[in-house]
């Protein structure tokens, strides 16, 4: 077993004796199945209606009408309840001073904060596979496109890498979860917000740098299903960034 297996393995045992992430687990999935039924039902409603003012059969595009809403929907929740799944990454084992013997360890800081990264992805992921089960239920019941279905969960699962990595950072600068929740709370909400000062600035260079720099016109393309390079770049740029980060966080405690 690696280094990074022995870490994942040992975050994995911690994240799953714990109660918040069934908590967590639960409230996203509930949340998302609400949201989902309600987009369902509200399709369903029109479609009726439409066939009863035209009296021929309504095709609804299920893309546009619950799809693409859910996916903006996730995208806001994601913004919540990731800094509370990465908030004790690190912060845990400061206040527990057993960072400390993990610093001493023969694994390197790479090795840790991989590891430590990694485990959280897995969770994610775990999560995102099951909310997979609504468009293939609803397969059943109606045809839709499904390349925007696949862009989107390809946009869901960068998007919530990179607020995994910004919470993974945020953990790294204190030993207080709650701090470390709120730092990478403010960091996301500063990213996305950055979208809507370039809109209002306009077509300038700033407007587009700071439009650039927001994760809002990246992920709205991708669940349009619209794939495009500078849209990856930018999610596997912004990971590394943050990444090499929460590296330099940790090696400079090392160091006190």
């Amino acid at each position: 077993m690696t280094p990074v297996h022995t870490i994942v393995a040992k975050e994995l045992r911690s994240v799953f004796v714990s109660p918040v992430v069934y908590v967590i687990a639960a409230i996203f999935l509930a949340i998302v199945g609400l949201l989902a039924y309600s987009a369902a039902a509200n399709a369903s409603n029109q479609a009726i209606r439409l066939m009863q003012i035209q009296n021929t059969y309504a095709q609804l595009n299920l893309n546009d009408m619950l799809f693409r809403p859910l996916f903006r929907s996730m995208n806001l929740i994601l913004m919540i309840i990731l800094p509370l799944l990465t908030m004790r990454l690190f912060a845990e084992e400061r206040k527990l001073r057993t960072f400390e013997l993990l610093l001493t360890s023969p694994i390197g800081v790479n090795e840790i904060v991989s590891g430590k990264f990694m485990s959280v992805i897995i969770v994610y992921s775990g999560l995102l596979s099951l909310t997979g089960l609504i468009p293939v239920t609803l397969s059943a019941y109606a045809t839709f496109d499904w390349r925007p279905i696949y862009l989107g969960y390809v946009a869901l699962f960068l998007q919530g890498a990179l607020l995994i990595s910004i919470g993974l950072f945020a953990s790294a600068l204190t030993e207080n979860q709650i701090i470390a929740a709120f730092l990478s709370f403010g960091c996301i909400l500063g990213l996305w917000m950055l979208g809507a000062v370039g809109g209002i600035i306009g077509d300038t260079t700033v407007g587009y740098i700071l439009s650039y720099l927001s994760f809002s016109e990246h992920y709205e393309r991708l669940i349009r299903g619209l794939l495009n390079l500078k849209d990856i770049l930018y999610y596997a740029s912004g990971i590394a960034f943050m990444w090499f980060a929460a590296h330099q966080a940790v090696d400079a405690y090392r160091w006190k």
